[in-house]
């Protein structure tokens, strides 16, 4: 049966809900349409853009009703920076969505006709709330500026005078770069033509120590006076850290080896009473307010008492191992990234805990080799990156057989289809999902759950 929609036409649609990844559901004479730009209780007109056959895709084209959550978006770069997905929608309404839309995956895919669903736990600030931003370089009217790209576009940067979702820090450490760019008339890197010479500006904030450390990327070549970019940056007291990283592809890539330009390899941020160091390409949750909540939230559903055996499985720099140690015997913290685990060991040193070990390699390749080591564990944390546990990495994790099981997870779909996994091949009951708004005004939502191993399943 062909599809009701046709691709370039014009359609009056009624918003009905969001989707997962932020755009709004309508529906034609039935038929599923997904409109970009669309919010909850909106009526809009929108143009097809793509025609599949159980649904199409739309964009936009105008607000014919406001629906009763829309409000004025207070960045004056909204709607053309493509940073932000949802500041025009009222802050409780974003809430709903994303726990509505963890509850979706969990009923449709993992098959839970009522999922064990805690409320979202809320952003403590929903501006200001980021600690790294990676600008771009772009060239305009009055020179070189630094933004980010537009919505929609990969080959197009818009310059912004202010970011809301970083500090006035952050904010004045780009426009003093920018500034410094104009003055010693450099270019911007022009991915189409690959000519031109600045790429990227990274600023990470350590938000409870106060440091700041600042990376340029550059295309090949020392086109400017290291000294004076320095100074430029010296003048922000904060600033404890400069690297220059050279970036020789067409791609765009910040995660490169660097330079230190001044000051300390590293800064440090403090979560949860520990210490841990921040290098240039070192991952740390962008949000520190919401990073101490979701980590206290996996330390609070693994429910440990001091006696347990501990696996953290796609462990990062160690920072949720090195949560739980206080309270466990002994955590072993498994990580593919060599660059990480030496991170997390370093963590593990500076804040003086002896009852972590990390370990560099695939997971699905490494557990049983660490358990014929070290034994089985009791409990088991994983925090797998977007594509959840999935293959070899889900039938070890499984077949593990810990009393339970914490899943960090920062994607619905996949923590949906792993649970059922889960439950269906190696017996877990999903005791409890708790949804965490780490990122205001983006559709992205992570969630912390607690699966336990069903008695006679061991």
């Amino acid at each position: 049966m062909a599809a009701p929609v046709e691709m370039g036409e014009e359609l009056e649609l009624s918003i009905e809900s969001l989707a997962y990844g932020g755009n709004g559901v309508a529906r034609h004479d039935g038929f599923v349409v997904f409109v970009q730009g669309g919010l909850p209780g909106d009526r809009v007109r929108g143009q097809v853009t793509k025609v599949k056959r159980g649904f199409a895709e739309a964009v936009t084209r105008a607000v014919l009703e406001p629906g009763p959550r829309r409000v004025d978006a207070p960045c004056g770069h909204y709607g053309v920076c493509g940073g932000c997905r949802f500041q025009d929608l009222a802050y409780d309404a974003q809430l709903e969505a994303k726990e509505q839309q963890v509850r979706n995956a969990l009923v449709r895919i993992a098959r839970i006709d009522e999922p064990p669903l805690e409320p979202i736990v809320p952003a403590e600030s929903i501006f200001a709330y980021r600690n790294k931003l990676e600008y771009s370089f772009t060239s305009g009217d009055d020179g070189v500026s630094l933004g980010f790209h537009r919505a929609g576009r990969w080959d197009e940067v818009v310059g912004i005078d202010e970011c809301l979702l970083t500090t006035e820090l952050g904010n004045a450490i780009r426009l003093a770069v920018r500034d410094w760019a104009r003055e010693e008339r450099l270019e911007a890197f022009d991915q189409t033509s690959g000519d031109g010479y600045l790429r990227h500006l990274v600023v990470r904030e350590g938000r409870n120590t106060g440091q700041v450390l600042v990376l340029l990327a550059t295309a090949p070549g020392e086109r400017f006076e290291i000294g004076y970019f320095v100074d430029v940056l010296r003048r922000f007291p904060e600033v404890r850290s400069i690297h220059w990283a050279v970036n020789d592809s067409p791609a765009e890539r910040t995660n490169l080896p660097t330079t230190l330009l001044w000051g300390e390899e590293a800064i440090e941020e403090e979560i949860l009473g520990l210490r841990f160091r921040v290098r240039p390409t070192a991952f740390l949750q962008t949000n520190t307010e919401m990073a101490a909540r979701l980590y206290a939230l996996a330390r609070e559903l693994a429910e440990l008492t001091g006696v347990e055996r501990v696996f953290d499985l796609y462990c990062g720099t160690g920072t949720i191992a090195l949560a739980l140690a206080a309270r466990s015997e002994a955590v072993w913290g498994v990580e593919i990234s060599e660059d990480s685990v030496a991170c997390a060991i370093e963590n593990a040193q500076l804040n003086g805990i002896e009852n972590v070990r990390f370990l560099a390699g695939n997971v699905g390749q490494t557990l049983d080799g660490l358990v014929a080591e070290v034994g089985a564990p009791d409990v088991v944390v994983v925090d797998p990156p977007r594509a959840g546990l999935a293959g070899k990495g889900l039938r070890r994790t499984g077949r593990l057989g810990a009393s339970r099981l914490v899943y960090v997870s920062c994607n619905p779909t996949t923590l949906a289809s792993d649970v059922a996994v889960l439950r269906d091949e190696h017996g877990y009951r999903l005791r409890l999902c708790r949804p965490v708004d780490m990122f205001p005004h983006t559709p992205h939502v992570e969630s912390v759950s607690l699966l336990v191993k069903e008695a006679g399943d061991a």
